[in-house]
């Protein structure tokens, strides 16, 4: 499941050294995308970089360069290992000025989480610069694929080392994908009034834990900007971490504020700004298919749980007779049965909301000619004694062509085809003789129409020129 209450810059230190095989550098590369694979990205959300471990430090992309899923994962897929030497303790220097750098598109005020996957090897000192990024409020995770030095590793890490620590073969690392990946989030876990589940006509508040049940309550005040009468005020007790606010207007920009109403300590208000979606509106198309003599299929997008059912009003035009099929508000298509073939109809879906409200769309269908038939057989020669004929689509949904040759001279053939096949060889035709060809298409509950043509075949040495009429 997605997980989008959480705030922060996340760091992997990337073993890209020589020290490194191809392998398990592209295994690393994996773990990495699983372990944040769930996170929602963006200014208010995670942002991820990645800093290589070689000789000279380099970072493949800044913070705020991908921001969704997609294009981080590709950008994941496509980092190249450099080779060189396994300088770690320059790369972590590197690191801590990149993560409070804005020109890498590190944020002031977010928790900041540095996960370093190794072989357990450094050329270089990693203690003194690991302790000053540990002094500046940064959370390390390290991920050992090698024989590294325990000891040295378990100061390295955050504390204590059971959660921030890991040792585990790089064939192995999906087993602690998940909890290492609890163990981020427990750091970056929004620590600020925010907005989830936004709809046209609803968001859910959620807030850090401030107070308990004793200690005091929460007031909740909220209003479109800059219409002040508007504004509502909630109460929920001190127990409460969220608030579902309702009956609000779409795409309108509120002001929250949230006031921990406390009788020990003081907390700030904290406020935040939601703006509401868009009505989503139903249905916005109409598609008409399947349609045959005597009915046709209607269906409609979206479905909105909004909305308590549909009803489908059809008659012919031109002409004032209607009638009304409804269907539940959960279903998105339906059939008109008992129409008049070769007829024009329009149909106008009405959706009707739980509020009372109704939307409509209308579209046009036509129902089929009474047992169709194709259309424009024809022959084309393809040398001595052999014929393809040809011709075009029935209308409604063929199940397929049945094709019978009268010969004047020889035996009568028939040949079954499947929807999508509209020509047939006719071969052991005589010269001279005149054969009856007819193409009937077939439906499920009755045949079509049959077209059929005399051709001829003219005698010759210069070819069996083909001779038709209907």
């Amino acid at each position: 499941p997605a997980i989008s209450n959480s705030e922060g810059d996340l760091l992997f230190l990337l073993d890209s050294s020589g020290s490194v095989s191809y392998y398990e550098f592209s295994k690393v590369k994996e773990f990495m995308w699983d372990l944040i694979r769930p996170f929602t990205f963006g200014p208010k959300d995670v942002q991820a970089s990645i800093i290589h471990i070689s000789t000279t430090p380099t970072m493949e992309f800044p913070f705020d360069r991908y921001l969704s899923s997609g294009t981080l994962q590709k950008a994941i897929r496509d980092t190249q290992q450099l080779m060189g030497d396994t300088n770690t303790g320059k790369a972590l220097s590197y690191a801590k000025e990149k993560l409070f750098s804005n020109e890498a598109g590190a944020r002031p005020d977010v928790p900041k989480v540095l996960v370093w996957v190794t072989d357990g090897f450094s050329t270089d000192d990693i203690s003194e610069p690991m302790q000053l990024l540990k002094d500046m409020g940064v959370t390390v995770f390290i991920v050992s694929t090698g024989r590294g030095n325990y000891l040295q590793l378990s100061a390295a890490a955050s504390q204590p080392p059971e959660k921030h620590l890991h040792f585990v073969d790089v064939d192995d690392l999906p087993i602690i994908t998940e909890e290492l990946r609890d163990a981020i989030q427990d750091v970056i876990h929004a620590n600020r009034l925010h907005a989830v589940d936004i709809t046209s006509s609803s968001f859910r508040l959620v807030w850090p834990k401030l107070l308990s049940q004793e200690t005091g309550y929460y007031t909740v005040e909220y209003g479109p900007t800059g219409d002040l009468a508007r504004k509502r005020t909630k109460q929920v007790s001190g127990a409460h971490t969220g608030l579902m606010l309702s009956d609000l207007a779409p795409e309108t920009t509120y002001e929250v504020a949230l006031i921990p109403e406390s009788n020990i300590h003081y907390f700030p208000p904290q406020t935040t700004r939601v703006t509401t979606l868009a009505e989503e509106i139903s249905p916005v198309q109409v598609l008409i298919s399947e349609s045959g003599p005597h009915s046709f299929h209607v269906s409609w997008a979206p479905t909105l749980e909004s909305v308590v059912s549909y009803q489908i009003l059809y008659g012919p035009l031109p002409g004032n007779s209607v009638k009304l099929l409804e269907v539940d508000g959960k279903h998105n298509s339906t059939t008109v049965e008992n129409l008049a073939p070769n007829t024009t109809y329009l149909v106008t879906v009405t959706a009707v909301y739980k509020s009372g409200k109704e939307k409509s769309l209308s579209a046009k269908a036509c129902t089929q000619e009474e047992g169709s038939k194709v259309r424009h057989l024809r022959f084309e020669d393809m040398g001595p004694n052999t014929l393809k004929a040809s011709w075009d689509s029935a209308d409604g949904k063929v199940l397929g062509y049945r094709v019978r040759c009268r010969r004047q001279i020889g035996p009568s053939s028939v040949l079954s085809v499947s929807p999508q096949i509209h020509s047939v060889l006719l071969t052991d035709l005589a010269s001279g003789t005149t054969n009856k060809v007819c193409v009937k298409p077939v439906y499920k509950n009755q045949p079509g129409k049959g077209l059929c043509r005399m051709v001829h075949m003219q005698p010759g040495e210069l070819g069996h020129k083909a001779e038709s009429w209907g």
